[in-house]
């Protein structure tokens, strides 16, 4: 490659705004399926990407198959292509697969008509056995009937050239051939041609195809009458980061698809480069708000999976397990909502869940053996209202550990909630409150009785203390032998189902200094700290 080419864009660290998306999700992606998709099937995937704000979309290839024809004719015949969406069709440079694509076109107000050859060296011998003059003569030739046909249709159509296997080719040769097609088009700015440069097969690193677009993108002719385009595969694993270095080394515009199908290894995935876009501040034109239903459409129609990994849209990309993190994640919601920030900012999380759909209590914090205390509150404070006490996190925290561990499985939020009301709220063995009567005398002093069920018999004690929960608790260690002290107690209001309750947490340390916790809920605060207090003495016993 020659020594001039410029490195200026190494420098940027990330495009000034959106390219031109188009989706090959149509005819590359199809095309790339198991089952291709049914002419239906094509029809709501068609609309899904012109909901989402695709506006060039590749319909397919029309001369390829029965389908592919009668879906373009079907989308114009029904008029279902907005004035704003360009539909884009592929073809070889031969001439009878390109009148049989005008034939299809007949009747689009905005389309592209995209003619490829291959050029690589390796096509060059072993496939055509042709020269470079004679495969550069195929493009020209090509380039030459579309310019031909378009004129006889009366049309406005646009033109797109892909160097098929570019990234095999000598990018001089490349740049030779793509200039030898211009000059037959003679771009003027009102219809500017697509010079695009496919990555066919990945075959070097992200920074070697930049600098390649680079040289493309500095030495093509009428550069600035020219879209630059880029079609990257991901053989290597690299096709988002060779689309985003090939945007800050000059392209206008990209061709992928959905959640990166396509052949061998896929398509370079349009959701993750637009939702990297969005997570750095700039606005990618398209709307992935919806993503789970734009999953659910995709993996119905084409038959293909979503990993759960699969960035922004995987079930599992927002979701932590891992205590620390979800503790982290629960104190910077907490901080945000302090704070409120003007930007996202949440340890752990790139981007909002919200802003693609997605739900904090369902998809962020999930839980399983791995999981914390900062795991747990989170999942019961925002599902459930319940905002227990910092230490009495970490002792539930370590009781949903423990069951996840024995049962081997993720804990649902319904279960985590079971496993709290059976283990801490009302226990009411081995003693049962029945009910309390206590009444205030002089100096603050509250005295009565205290009914409870001990062991299936009935008991009646007398209560005295600095006040209810007091009396309480003087009443039940003087009568049941129980040694206790360093009483702590909170409690707040808590909305279940159609009643108001209030929720009153609880614990006691014994003799040898372990702490036992207890919850007690009722609609009266003070028969919730009642039974808190007696569910905690009860989970002593226990212990």
């Amino acid at each position: 490659m020659p020594p001039e080419i410029i490195l200026d864009w190494a420098k940027k660290e990330y495009p000034e705004h959106a390219p031109i998306w188009c989706s090959v999700d149509l005819r590359d992606g199809n095309q790339s399926l198991i089952i291709p998709m049914s002419l239906d099937e094509k029809v709501e995937f068609y609309k899904t990407l012109v909901k989402v704000g695709f506006k060039e979309i590749e319909v397919g290839f029309p001369a390829a198959s029965d389908t592919e024809y009668a879906l373009l004719r079907k989308l114009i015949e029904e008029n279902l292509i907005p004035d704003d969406v360009t539909v884009q069709v592929l073809t070889q440079a031969r001439e009878h697969i390109i009148k049989k694509t005008f034939e299809a076109l007949k009747g689009a107000k905005n389309a592209i008509v995209h003619v490829y050859n291959s050029t690589s060296l390796a096509q060059r011998e072993q496939v055509f056995r042709m020269s470079k003059d004679e495969v550069k003569k195929i493009a020209v030739d090509g380039a030459k009937l579309l310019l031909e046909l378009t004129e006889q249709a009366g049309a406005d159509y646009r033109f797109e050239y892909s160097p098929e296997s570019f990234t095999g080719t000598e990018p001089e040769y490349a740049l030779e051939v793509c200039n030898a097609v211009l000059d037959v088009w003679q771009p003027v700015m009102d219809r500017k041609p697509i010079i695009n440069i496919p990555v066919t097969v990945e075959m070097s690193m992200p920074h070697v195809y930049a600098m390649q677009v680079a040289y493309i993108n500095k030495n093509l002719k009428y550069r600035d009458k020219v879209i630059l385009s880029l079609h990257p595969h991901n053989d290597r694993g690299c096709g988002v980061a060779d689309s985003e270095l090939g945007l800050l080394a000059g392209a206008d515009r990209i061709e992928g698809t959905l959640f990166g199908n396509g052949e061998r290894t896929g398509n370079v995935d349009i959701v993750t480069l637009a939702m990297n876009m969005f997570a750095l501040g700039i606005d990618p034109k398209l709307d992935f708000t919806n993503m789970p239903s734009l999953v659910e459409m995709y993996e119905r129609v084409t038959r293909m999976k979503v990993h759960d990994r699969q960035p922004y849209a995987g079930a599992l990309v927002f979701t932590a397990f891992s205590g620390s993190h979800q503790d982290a994640i629960a104190k910077g919601m907490h901080w945000r909502e302090e704070k409120n920030p003007e930007r996202w900012t949440v340890p752990y999380l790139p981007i909002d869940p919200h802003d693609v759909g997605r739900e904090y209590d369902s998809d962020v914090i999930r839980i399983n053996s791995q999981s914390g205390k900062g795991g747990v509150g989170f999942i019961m404070e925002q599902r459930y209202g319940i905002d227990m006490p910092k230490k009495m996190r970490e002792d539930f925290g370590y009781c949903v550990k423990r069951v996840s561990d024995q049962k081997h499985k993720e804990l649902l939020p319904d279960e985590i909630y079971q496993i709290f009301h059976d283990e801490y709220v009302n226990v009411e063995t081995p003693y049962k409150l029945i009910d309390f009567h206590l009444k205030k005398e002089p100096g603050g002093i509250r005295a009565g009785e205290v009914e409870m069920e001990i062991d299936g018999e009935h008991v009646i004690y007398s209560a005295r203390g600095n006040g209810r929960l007091d009396a309480v608790s003087n009443a039940l260690q003087q009568n049941l032998g129980i040694e206790y002290g360093n009483l702590t107690y909170s409690e707040h209001a808590l909305e279940i189902g159609q009643s108001s309750r209030a929720i009153s947490y609880i614990s006691i340390t014994d003799k040898e200094g372990n702490v036992t916790w207890g919850a007690g809920m009722d609609t009266d605060i003070i028969t919730s700290s009642i039974q808190a207090l007696i569910s905690a003495i009860n989970r002593l016993v226990k212990k």
